[in-house]
């Protein structure tokens, strides 16, 4: 992203484009660099996907404030637990390359797939698909050990591959990178491990796929269990957790509450979390951390417990949820 920097003030200065929700890493790295943050909207109605006609209406409201640079994807979503359809790739590459913006390709998630209607695809894979007429579309794809079905947030590591970049800039890319600090040498064998997985004729392959299949088969039971949990609560609703490790359902809280929150220089989302971890114990994000449409409150949970544990979670929960329903209405 710093490479892709432009002017530092007016309309010469970057401008990023970042789905809100949104992880927050991204908002706060635009801000470091002085860029100018696009934030465009994901579908909650069409299960968090991307509409173009919305990015096309934030990147023309953004115009007279920035250069627009870069189109931020983050799949499957961090915190909305989408899948995006190969479709909805396809549609950003072409409005990518219409816009002449640099795509980066938050992937790392991309083994965390629950949904039997949803399948993962790579923006590498469907860009080099679509014809020698995208050979200039500029993208970066990452991967992490920290996510997916590993899970090894202590060793930091990961990598990022650059595709159909300017051979001029190569040589800086790797100047600039030259210049950091590396993983340390554990992390590297882990990120080594995680790329160079086991094959079907070496020994360890039987329990490795084992290992696996069962963590992602627990997640993907967990991920049913947290959908249908807040579907059933009234005056909630949750979109399908078709991937990822989080649900990122929408509350109508009573205007009552909202009045409360209001009074007291409060988000409502944040008066509920505050709430539920006091009453409960159970710690969620607020949506207002994430961003989300106006008029619109969510809340960030993961589905990482034990599953016995995530089941007496949703049910403290729905027992919180009741009672703060019944105390604002």
């Amino acid at each position: 992203m710093k490479m892709l920097m432009t002017g530092k003030s007016g309309k010469d200065r970057a401008g990023v484009m970042i789905p809100i929700p949104q992880y927050p890493l991204y908002t706060a790295t635009t801000a470091e660099y002085n860029a100018y943050t696009i934030s465009y909207y994901l579908d909650e109605d069409n299960n968090w996907a991307l509409n173009i006609p919305d990015l096309e209406k934030s990147l023309d409201a953004a115009r007279p404030h920035c250069k627009p640079r870069v189109i931020v994807v983050i799949n499957p979503g961090n915190p909305t637990g989408q899948v995006l359809s190969r479709k909805n790739i396809e549609d950003i590459i072409k409005f990518a390359k219409r816009e002449n913006l640099f795509i980066l390709a938050d992937e790392v998630y991309q083994d965390n797939v629950y949904d039997e209607n949803s399948k993962f695809f790579s923006f590498k894979k469907v860009l080099t698909e679509m014809g020698p007429d995208y050979n200039n579309v500029e993208l970066a794809s990452f991967m992490s050990s920290s996510k997916g079905f590993m899970g090894e947030c202590g060793f930091r590591a990961g990598y990022f591959e650059a595709v159909n970049l300017d051979p001029e800039v190569i040589p800086y890319l790797n100047k600039s990178i030259s210049a950091k600090l590396c993983s340390s040498v554990p992390g590297q064998a882990l990120m080594d491990v995680i790329v160079n997985p086991p094959k079907p004729s070496e020994p360890s392959y039987t329990h490795f796929m084992q290992e696996k299949e069962n963590v992602l088969s627990q997640l993907k039971e967990k991920a049913l269990l947290t959908t249908n949990t807040f579907n059933s609560i009234e005056g909630m609703k949750c979109n399908t957790l078709q991937g990822a490790m989080y649900a990122f359902p929408c509350i109508f809280l009573p205007p009552k509450a909202i009045e409360t929150a209001k009074s007291v220089g409060k988000s409502p989302d944040f008066i509920y979390c505050s709430e539920l971890l006091e009453a409960t114990g159970i710690c969620v994000v607020p949506g207002s951390g994430f961003g989300q449409q106006e008029g619109t409150y969510h809340f960030r949970s993961t589905i990482l417990p034990q599953l016995n544990e995530l089941k007496k979670m949703m049910c403290g929960f729905q027992e919180f949820h009741e009672k703060f329903m019944n105390k604002y209405k």
